[in-house]
């Protein structure tokens, strides 16, 4: 609990945030946010972005995949953006919202995803 919270709290001051292994665990939103969020000059910048986005796209291929089309909320725009900007805006707009922090990291992507990505009707 205590390492969540400094994550969160170097997470909402913006400082660069430490990151181990530990942090694939993905206990909640705030691993995920701290995994996407390594900086390129970290040891585990690679892994870490290489596991953030086999994560989101894993997760929106399977609702792709198993929502019919008339079912789905969320759709991709066109252009479709790049998996680093999906990731990027993903991270921020988490830091934005901090009652998710300890939300399960899929259902806070589907928020992040629903409002961002909208069907029209």
């Amino acid at each position: 609990m205590r390492r969540l919270f400094v994550a969160v709290a170097l997470l909402a001051s913006g400082a660069a945030v430490a990151a181990d292994s530990s942090t694939f665990q993905l206990r909640n939103t705030g691993d995920l946010v701290v995994a996407c969020s390594v900086p390129p000059d970290h040891a585990l910048h690679a892994n870490a972005t290489g596991f953030c986005h086999g994560l989101l796209v894993g997760a929106y291929t399977y609702y792709n995949s198993t929502v019919s089309a008339e079912n789905r909320f969320i759709c991709t725009p066109n252009p479709v953006p790049t998996r680093a900007k999906v990731m990027g805006d993903f991270v921020a707009w988490t830091k934005s919202r901090p009652q998710y922090v300890n939300e399960p990291p899929v259902d806070t992507l589907f928020r992040y995803l629903a409002e961002t990505y909208p069907c029209k009707k």
